[in-house]
């Protein structure tokens, strides 16, 4: 069986927000099934998780004989056999592979700046001088992300595709903020496609495997 390896325990700011949640969603579009295996802080540094995780991060999968780490490289592994996530024709299967890499390319990278201006040093004044210039540049990217997506559901006129879901991954990252309220049309895609069943799987998923801590 597939295995997906997550965390046991992060910061409730950071519940379904984990990439293994890509992961498990494209998993559950795909219809196939998987199991996760839960890792602690402590595992990221062991000798056998770094030969699945050269970087110590979450998630490494296997297939059988496959390993694989990062995100984006699994996901396109799993669309590449699942009609859910990539259209048949290979026009489309371009053009969604376009969107996938968009979302961790050109919208990612501002938007983890922002959240981790914000989550990791709001206290610091260099970063509140910082966020400003930050700020501007993610609703630049949304604007035109915005203006991409028009009238249209979903990011490609034929439907969903895996592009979508690694775009409405990286959108969450927002959700400590106001900036998503700004563009309604990005709004309701987000919320369009986190309302499919086979996100809402993913996420409970997620949130349930983790565990709550003891008081030190």
């Amino acid at each position: 069986m597939i295995e997906v390896s997550a965390f046991k325990w992060v910061p409730p700011f950071a519940r379904g927000l984990v990439r293994d949640l890509r992961v498990r969603w494209a998993l559950e579009e795909a219809g196939l099934p998987y199991r996760a295996r839960l890792i602690d802080f402590d595992d990221r540094e062991t000798a056998a998780y770094r030969a699945l995780q050269p970087f110590g991060q979450v998630p490494a999968y296997r297939e059988g004989e496959l390993a694989m780490f990062e995100s984006g490289a699994i996901v396109l592994h799993i669309a590449a056999g699942a009609p859910a996530l990539l259209p048949a024709d290979p026009d489309g299967r371009a053009r969604a592979t376009a969107w996938l890499f968009a979302a961790l390319n050109s919208i990612e990278p501002p938007i983890q700046n922002l959240a981790e201006l914000d989550l990791f040093n709001a206290d610091q004044e260099w970063a509140r001088l910082r966020r400003p210039a930050v700020v501007a540049f993610v609703e630049q990217r949304l604007g035109e992300l915005a203006a991409s997506l028009g009238g249209k559901d979903y990011l490609e006129a034929g439907g969903f595709t895996a592009g979508d879901l690694m775009m409405v991954t990286v959108l969450r990252n927002l959700r400590h903020t106001e900036l998503m309220a700004q563009f309604p049309t990005l709004a309701a895609y987000q919320a369009r496609c986190e309302a499919r069943s086979a996100f809402q799987a993913a996420l409970a998923a997620q949130l349930g495997d983790f565990v709550e801590l003891e008081p030190a």
